[in-house]
């Protein structure tokens, strides 16, 4: 007997504890009831307004933490419902203020609609449009009509809007466009987070100012600290030039602009490209320096020249610009292609030094010493002459036997035609081996020689004519009479393995291996990435944390 009184005892208890707490959960679901804190007058008009309380002077009326003004009011007790006109403000706590000519309010629903000149205020913007929709639940307010946003220095108009009390944050799907004294933005999906001024954007969008013009199809602008991360299809454009990359970073404080992975640089004024998979430029110096298979492709004469090297720094004004390229640099031309330790070029002068063992292949030529300049017509652009000084040696292949044409000698200068190197006089201390053929192509002799000076005749970059000037000593041989082993002359080395034939050869195996690597890297992350916004970042988010929200110092008036 005793069991049974306490097992019912206990199923008692639990039926009571279950109920408790079903009752508890339906009363934390029920509405609150709108509170009338005041009003000067009240009364009831069932004609205009059927079971309403009409409230008017002075009217206050509180409702779980938001508290709402105006001059009249209609309060459904039923439906736990008000209709609010003439100066209607509703604050909910220090923080949001949503003042409007006229307003509705649900306390069930918690949610109001104020509309009339309607002015959503924070701590850190002001929001003025025709209609706004507050939803108390989720802390959101959107409007669809045109609406203006005033932040400090920055201004934002857009067709329609949302804004997330918590976050502080704007978004915008329609035309937006945020004027700053430095910089216009345009966009069509931007995220603006009105406490630390970070904007996010996706889609086609662009900054403009007096000193560039910026294109993303995904960014992030810090509008405070004038810092920016772009990226997809981004790119920044000055008035001479154009920088790209898969990933830019930008300063608009020291006009300072990185790129990374895919990076093209390009000189509108001078017709030229950079290329490579990392660069920095810096505006304010006229400089920019690009590694990671940096290339820079000029346009001489309709031909493109394509410089490599581990690294590429150009600097100086336009019409003043020097070109340097470090460490185990190539170039080709159609026509010309060589190697040396380094480049500088320099446009003032319209002079190219190579630096450090240089060589140069011009078409079945090769030519050796140890320093080369090559020199331009400062108006035409394109290249006049050639300088090698000291050990010069210039080499090639007989065109039809196994033997090398050689002329060796202190120094050389030449001259181009047409882009092509036509004339050419080695002097000093000359020496020349030369297979001469007539015209059937059959060889005549050897010549082996010495003289002053020599001149050569290129045509189509093969030696046309050979001529011999002072102190000559030497004679023709026919190829019977002259051993192999005095067919060289001393230093002779050919080096045609090392030749540059292509646009591709001045890359390394490695480099080109990179290349393919970061380019797919690149594709694959475009396409994951394709129609997905930017990472909000930490400092976004954590904004509020370091720095507190700052506090209207005087409360909105009501209208």
């Amino acid at each position: 007997m005793k069991k049974s009184l306490f097992f019912i005892f206990t199923c008692l208890s639990f039926l009571s504890v279950k109920f408790t707490f079903a009752q508890a959960k339906k009363t934390a679901q029920t509405p609150k009831t709108i509170i009338i804190e005041n009003a000067d007058y009240s009364d009831v008009d069932q004609v205009n307004a059927p079971d309403a309380l009409l409230l008017t002077g002075n009217v206050k009326i509180n409702h779980d933490g938001v508290v709402l003004t105006c001059n009249k009011a209609y309060f459904f007790q039923k439906e736990n419902y008000l209709k609010a006109f003439g100066n209607v403000q509703l604050v909910q706590g220090d923080t949001l203020f949503l003042n409007s000519k006229y307003a509705e309010y649900s306390g069930n629903a918690k949610k109001a609609f104020a509309t009339g000149d309607a002015v959503l205020t924070s701590p850190d913007a002001t929001l003025r449009t025709d209609t706004i929709n507050f939803d108390r639940n989720v802390q959101e307010a959107f409007y669809n009509t045109k609406g203006t946003i005033v932040n400090k220095d920055n201004t934002l108009v857009s067709k329609s809007g949302r804004y997330y009390a918590e976050q502080k944050k704007f978004q915008f799907l329609t035309e937006v466009v945020i004027t700053n004294p430095k910089y216009v933005i345009k966009s069509n999906h931007l995220d603006y987070y009105s406490n630390s001024g970070h904007t996010y954007l996706l889609g086609p969008s662009t900054i403009t100012s007096k000193e560039n013009y910026i294109y993303t199809e995904k960014g992030f602008y810090d509008t405070k600290k004038n810092l920016a991360h772009f990226l997809r299809k981004s790119y920044i454009k000055y008035d001479d030039r154009r920088i790209e990359g898969d990933s830019l970073f930008y300063n608009r404080n020291t006009e300072f602009a990185s790129a990374t992975r895919n990076v093209k640089i390009t000189d509108s004024i001078n017709k030229g490209i950079v290329k490579g998979h990392y660069a920095e430029l810096f505006k304010l110096k006229d400089s920019m320096f690009v590694t990671k298979r940096a290339v820079a492709i000029n346009l001489v004469e309709n031909d493109s020249v394509y410089i490599h090297g581990q690294k590429l720094m150009v600097t100086g004004k336009e019409g003043e610009r020097i070109l340097r390229a470090y460490k185990n640099v190539r170039f080709f031309k159609i026509d010309m292609s060589g190697k040396c330790d380094s480049i500088h070029s320099d446009s003032k002068i319209a002079l190219t030094k190579l630096i450090g063992n240089p060589i140069i292949w011009n078409g079945e030529s090769q030519i050796t010493g140890d320093i080369m300049h090559l020199i331009g017509d400062k108006t035409t652009r394109k290249i006049d002459s050639l300088k090698v000084l000291n050990n010069t040696f210039l080499i090639s292949k007989d065109t039809l036997g196994t033997g090398y044409n050689q002329v060796k000698g202190l120094n050389l200068f030449g001259k181009f035609r047409d882009g092509k190197l036509h004339y050419v006089d080695i002097i000093k201390n000359t020496e020349v081996i030369y297979y001469s053929r007539n015209d059937q192509n059959e060889l005549v002799g050897i010549d082996k020689s010495v003289s002053s000076k020599i001149n050569l005749i290129l045509e189509d970059n093969k030696i046309e004519t050979l001529t011999l000037f002072n102190n000559v000593d030497g004679d023709m041989f026919p190829e019977d009479e002259l051993p192999e082993n005095a067919r060289k002359l001393r230093g002779m080395v050919w080096r045609g393995d090392e030749r540059i034939k292509s646009k591709d050869d001045i890359f390394t195996a490695e480099e080109n291996e990179m290349n393919e690597k970061l380019i797919q890297q690149g594709k694959e992350e475009e396409e994951k990435g394709k129609n997905v916004p930017m990472k909000v970042r930490k400092e976004t988010l954590d904004y509020d944390k370091k720095k507190p929200a700052v506090k209207p110092a005087i409360t909105p008036k009501k209208k």
